[in-house]
């Protein structure tokens, strides 16, 4: 196997990384060998040079921008009582497809708490504000209670890393499955690329005996799955819609059956839910339509003279923020993988260690490396008929991702606590706002939720004391 590897790195001009080759014990050198053998070096090259400004058939990201147009199939939030109406239609179309077992989850939750310093999963984060529970607890909880709802189980099936894969398994495990019935969670891990020095392709090592690798993106979603077998399982299963959601917002409605309903009575093979976004600089891809097909430009992609553009009422064109919350006809995804569909991968520019020609860490001081990663959102243009539907923002989205500032855990948890709150006003409940409140999924998933359940609210609250200064409501 040796002389194979060796002699494909050297056409590639990548044979550095068999450098201390001879170092290593028989174990390490098999893994090396093992994990060289899984780059394809010729793709690197061409993404290299793509990288580097080298002249490729695709369009410019940006020349598409300025060609988009708003979104044409899209559902806004309700203005009317018809619009109120309808939405009531597709909630119960919803939780009929979710009773007669034809619904998917599927959590993405690769990514580990580096930008928390949190040196863990991100999912093992505590965001509960008032309860500390996890962040794979809320979203879990959450799946258990739509579950008991239509009075079926749920498959979850959970999207790892292989830096999270491990501790996300045996923390679910430890806390027995957060209620969740065992045998219908899957766990798979995407896959990874290798970073390479950005002036150079050449592939970056981690250690003497390691390729520098990163995850691919949550893009990498349908070769993980095809890998795992889980499009037999979706079969097996009777499965014919995939509820998407990442790992790093609590706020996301996990199997939404009014959204579910949605995509099924709209006849969609993709749905995206979106967000207002708060400005026209904020880091959010946005939903648009290029040449009659829904797709999302990311925010680095977008020209700021398109960003800031406004209609004939003076609203922004480009409004509707990704959400990252989407729903997939299994059919469309599988068939996609079938037809060998490869995703598009986009280029980030970071500040990568890695081992020099003289066996030392160097920490690089600017940024030093490439990665590739692919997006699932790119699957939108290729299906036949997508749908974009809006949410409200203060209701379903703040997602987790800085330590301090906006998306923070205090900002976060900020946001659970005031939709909480709402919740019991909204059933006649009074809460003071300075009393925390944090209501469990399993006691409600929503302001209906608590107005049902108004008797049970008073007697747990007067048991706390209202003049308490945290309000854990639960079963």
């Amino acid at each position: 196997m040796f002389d194979r590897v060796a002699s494909r790195l050297r056409s590639f001009d990548q044979d550095h990384v068999l450098r201390w080759c001879g170092e290593l014990d028989a174990s390490r050198q098999a893994r090396l060998l093992a994990e060289i053998d899984r780059v394809d070096f010729a793709l690197l090259r061409r993404l290299h040079q793509q990288a580097q400004g080298v002249a490729t058939s695709d369009e410019a990201p940006a020349a598409k921008a300025r060609r988009a147009t708003p979104p044409s199939n899209m559902v806004r939030c309700p203005r009317s009582e018809a619009d109120a109406t309808a939405r009531r239609a597709a909630h119960d179309r919803g939780m009929e497809l979710f009773a007669a077992g034809r619904v998917g989850a599927l959590l993405v939750a690769g990514g580990q708490g580096t930008r928390l310093d949190f040196p863990h999963p991100k999912g093992m984060f505590p965001i509960g504000p008032v309860s500390g529970k996890s962040l794979f607890q809320w979203l879990a909880e959450q799946l258990l209670a739509r579950s008991r709802k239509a009075a079926v189980t749920i498959p979850y099936y959970v999207m790892t890393s292989d830096a999270t894969h491990a501790e996300t398994e045996d923390f679910f495990r430890a806390h027995t499955f957060f209620g969740l019935d065992s045998a219908a969670i899957r766990f798979f891990p995407q896959g990874n690329m290798p970073a390479v020095d950005a002036a150079t392709g050449r592939v970056l090592l981690a250690s003497k005996s390691e390729l520098s690798l990163s995850p691919d993106g949550h893009g990498g979603l349908l070769a993980a799955m095809s890998r795992a077998g889980l499009f037999d399982d979706l079969r097996r299963r009777g499965i014919e819609y995939l509820y998407y959601h990442q790992v790093d917002n609590p706020l996301a409605r996990v199997c939404d059956p009014e959204f579910l309903g949605l995509h099924a009575l709209r006849g969609a093979y993709v749905s995206v839910k979106v967000v207002a976004k708060r400005s026209p600089e904020e880091k959010m891809g946005v939903v648009v339509d290029v040449d009659g097909r829904t797709q999302i430009i990311e925010y680095s992609d977008l020209p700021a003279d398109v960003a800031a553009k406004k209609d004939e009422r003076g609203d922004f064109r480009f409004w509707a923020g990704n959400t990252a919350i989407h729903v997939f006809r299994c059919e469309f995804l599988a068939d996609l993988v079938q037809r060998g569909v490869e995703l598009p991968f986009h280029i980030a520019r970071k500040t990568v260690p890695y081992f020099d020609e003289a066996g030392q860490l160097v920490q690089p001081p600017i940024e030093n490396a490439i990665k590739f990663e692919r997006f699932i959102f790119d699957v939108l243009p290729l299906a036949k008929k997508t749908l974009v539907v809006e949410a409200d923002r203060d209701a379903e989205f703040n997602p987790l991702k800085n330590k301090s500032g906006e998306f923070s855990p205090p900002d976060v948890q900020r946001s659970l606590v005031a939709l909480h709150r709402s919740w019991l006003r909204a059933a006649g409940v009074p809460v003071s706002d300075s009393v925390a409140v944090e209501i469990s999924p399993l006691f409600a998933l929503g302001p209906d939720d608590v107005a049902a359940r108004k008797a049970d609210v008073e007697r747990l609250a007067a048991a706390r004391d209202r003049a308490s200064a945290a309000w854990h409501i639960s079963d």
